[in-house]
């Protein structure tokens, strides 16, 4: 009996001394940090809005694409990421990125005046901000707007300049300021209607709307404002920032990014307007 009861003890000994060393190395039944780290693989969960060709939309078979979305999916790969594309709200964008349900922004993201608020990426692709009415509307230009109804789309790059550097002009339409839409798509349907005058919107949705409807509609000479896209990550981000750009950089090199800029050309999307060269 004495020697059952120290085989037992031993072996209760050698059971709690396993578990302690298996503590130090993993919590005792729960895997270490580092380990679960290492076997994790990141995700990319890319916040994009689903209206807005040819950086972000969906296509005639209900998938998600577009330009910035085939970007995304390229750098993914090359990291060994996994890619997941997240259509929001884009009024409800920086919420959802503060509570990390994104990681990034990225679908035609305007840097200009919201450096303070993200960590960016380094631009990629020059935009403007520019102003699209109905052909034979009898606007050729800024003046002709006056008493006019504009509409843009909400918190965009757009209404930032009419509410900032463009707040005069701004002044002469209708109501004394633009007004303010959800997404483009129903901004160029009221156009298509009548029911408003003109579309203040980014270069890349004009060019969009006017390969699509070129006997329709036409975009006004003086552009609102000239900026830059990046792809926004949360203020500190800079790591995965960072590495997005030198991935973007190897993919101008080997001819990846012109062979995209191509695919969307059909959209009015130009290699001409890519800066990471």
């Amino acid at each position: 009996m004495k020697n059952m009861k120290k085989k037992a003890a031993a072996l209760a000994v050698c059971a709690l001394a396993a578990c302690l060393g298996a503590f130090v190395l993993t919590g005792c039944g729960q895997q270490s940090s580092s380990t679960a780290s290492s076997s994790t693989t990141k995700t990319l969960t890319v916040g994009f809005d689903q209206s807005y060709p040819p950086y972000g939309f969906v296509a005639d078979d209900g998938s998600y694409t577009g330009f910035d979305l085939d970007l995304a999916k390229e750098v993914c790969e090359r990291n060994g990421w996994e890619f997941k594309a997240e259509p929001i709200d884009w009024d409800a964008k920086d919420a959802l990125l503060g509570q990390g349900a994104i990681s990034c922004i990225w679908n035609g993201f305007t840097m200009e005046g919201r450096e303070d608020s993200y960590t960016f990426s380094d631009p990629y692709m020059l935009n403007e901000q520019v102003v699209v009415v109905k052909k034979g509307s009898g606007i050729d230009d800024f003046a002709g707007l006056s008493g006019k109804t504009v509409v843009t789309q909400v918190d965009s790059a757009a209404l930032d300049v009419l509410e900032g550097d463009k707040a005069d002009l701004a002044a002469t339409f209708k109501d004394g300021a633009p007004q303010t839409l959800k997404d483009y798509n129903n901004a160029f349907l009221q156009l298509d209607t009548g029911s408003v005058d003109a579309v203040a919107c980014d270069l890349s949705i004009a060019q969009y709307q006017i390969s699509a409807n070129p006997d329709k509609y036409v975009q006004l000479s003086e552009p609102l404002s000239t900026e830059h896209y990046a792809v926004g990550f949360a203020k500190g981000d800079t790591e995965t920032a960072q590495q997005v750009t030198e991935t973007l950089r190897e993919m101008t090199e080997d001819g990846t990014v012109q062979q995209l800029c191509e695919k969307y050309a059909q959209y009015g999307l130009s290699y001409d307007n890519w800066l990471l060269k």
